[in-house]
């Protein structure tokens, strides 16, 4: 009977083991590929600093409109506004598009700083629509319509460019008519706020320091990231324009604009600051959106990539990228399985260097993350050595909130529709706050934790020590996230996890 058990058990053990060490092998690649291209993706950067900084911009340069998506964003709305607004580019080329979808009291803000920007000068436009049709990627089709501009740059509410945005950006299109896309870095506006913000900075900095280096520079398909990037026009047209089919509409268009011939370029100097989520149903729900969004955009575009003539590496690539959220119903599984397998395991008296075989990729699938990470903060901060100290919190949040990204793929796979939800901002001073419904998920996930806590429990007792060290891990992140999740819920730690700094003081426009 037992044997019977192990076979039908260790197999869905096994596959997301493996699955997990392909996933944690792949970081060792990009790693490689980073450390490749890394220096001549910051000398482009340089080198167009250097010919554009003495030019004063002219009447050749093109056409430029710029999109800011506004969705009942009262916290930060007038602050991307004016930053896109002081934007250096020559007069008459410049278009600034306002898409506000707001039905609160954002549109009296936008209408406001509008009307005082147009007597400054400046050529802005608000567009509203009657009905909400696609959300996003409806508000950025309907703008494109009306756009003037050769070039369409897209900010979220929440980024705010330096001044020197365009001019960083626009003359690489000049250098390249097959140039389709150019995207910056994210840079974090209130990284100093909480724990969970610090902590979700060296996340998103291993993202935009080696992913996108070494998938862009090394000739693989890069995504545009949503927000702090630059079109070509035709390029989106060619394409076949904004779709809302999906809920990563920027993923789906970035590989789209790929397939039909255009070339992207990533620049990791111009860095363009943003807000992190300080609560953490906010991050919640912006990982499950692009958990839920990823897997769509894979399911989608999967046909379409299989025929493409790109090489065998490439396409590989693509599918880790575009899956790369399958991690975590992988981790979910291992975490439901552990017990049972090792009740199985005692059974069979199978061997230490059996289990020591299946734990290995374990080893590798969470070092390997981190190796990038840490590789990530040394590569671009001074400060390093006190940023990777974050590094064991990082993995307890991404570990927690594996069963909401689980549900959010699930979903995607049977092909549940469900609508774009945005990240909540707070600004500088927090002015309304939107709060998000009843986490009944986070009730699953403290049970979770329990759970994996008396698993870890189980194994130790077992002297099972090379594995425990993992449930560990899978306890404190389904404890912590579960139960910070309620609190935040609940308001009872004012809306952030462990606050370390006030919230900075408004600087005059």
């Amino acid at each position: 009977m037992t044997r019977i058990l192990l076979m039908i058990i260790f197999p869905f053990y096994l596959i997301p083991t493996l699955g997990l060490m392909v996933y944690g092998l792949n970081c060792y690649v990009l790693l490689l590929l980073f450390r490749r291209r890394y220096r001549a993706a910051q000398q482009a950067s340089t080198d167009m600093d250097q010919r554009t900084s003495d030019a004063a911009p002219g009447e050749a340069w093109p056409a430029v409109t710029t999109q800011i998506a506004v969705y009942n964003e009262l916290n930060v709305v007038e602050r991307i506004m004016r930053a896109v607004a002081a934007m250096e580019y020559p007069g008459g080329h410049h278009e600034i598009q306002v898409l506000d979808d707001s039905n609160d009291e954002t549109c009296r803000v936008v209408d406001r700083v509008a009307a005082e920007l147009t007597t400054q000068g400046h050529d802005i436009k608000v567009l509203r629509r009657e009905k909400r049709l696609g959300y996003k990627a409806g508000a950025l089709a309907e703008g494109l319509r009306q756009a003037s501009g050769e070039f369409v740059a897209v900010f979220d509410a929440d980024f705010v460019p330096p001044p020197t945005f365009l001019t960083s950006t626009v003359p690489f299109f000049a250098d390249n008519p097959e140039l389709g896309l150019v995207q910056t870095r994210w840079g974090h506006l209130n990284r100093q706020t909480s724990l969970l913000t610090r902590a979700q900075s060296v996340g998103i900095d291993g993202h935009f320091v080696i992913e996108q280096v070494a998938r862009c520079w090394n000739r693989l398909y890069m995504n545009f990231n949503g927000t702090a990037g630059v079109w070509r026009r035709a390029a989106i047209e060619a394409a076949g324009g904004w779709s809302w089919d999906t809920l990563t509409e920027d993923l789906d268009l970035s590989y789209r604009m790929q397939f039909a011939g255009w070339e992207t370029q990533y620049l990791p100097n111009v860095v363009v600051p943003a807000e992190l989520p300080e609560n953490i149903n906010a991050l919640r729900g912006q990982q499950f959106r692009w958990a839920k969004g990823s897997i769509q955009t894979l399911i989608k575009l999967f046909p379409r990539l299989v025929r493409s003539p790109a090489p065998l590496f490439k396409k590989v690539q693509a599918v880790l990228h575009m899956g790369g959220y399958l991690v975590h119903p992988m981790m979910f599984m291992l975490a439901l399985l552990a017990l049972p397998v090792l009740a199985i395991k005692e059974g069979l008296h199978l061997s230490p260097i059996f289990y020591a075989t299946l734990a290995l990729p374990l080893c590798l699938s969470i070092l390997a993350p981190s190796t990038l990470y840490f590789v990530s903060q040394r590569a671009i901060y001074s400060d390093w050595k006190h940023r990777i100290a974050l590094l064991p919190f990082l993995i307890v949040v991404g570990v927690g909130l594996a069963i909401s990204n689980t549900k959010a793929i699930g979903e995607a796979i049977i092909g549940k529709e469900s609508p774009f939800v945005r990240t909540p901002k707070s600004g500088e001073q927090e002015v309304k706050r939107y709060r998000a419904k009843w986490p009944w998920l986070a009730l699953i996930e403290i049970a979770m934790g329990l759970f994996s806590a008396s698993t870890f429990g189980i194994y130790v007792a077992a002297g099972q020590y090379l594995t425990s060290p993992f449930l560990a891990i899978y306890a404190a992140g389904f404890l912590f996230v579960g139960m910070l999740t309620l609190c935040h819920s609940l308001n009872l730690t004012g809306g952030t996890m462990l606050r370390v700094t006030p919230k900075p003081v408004p600087q005059p426009a």
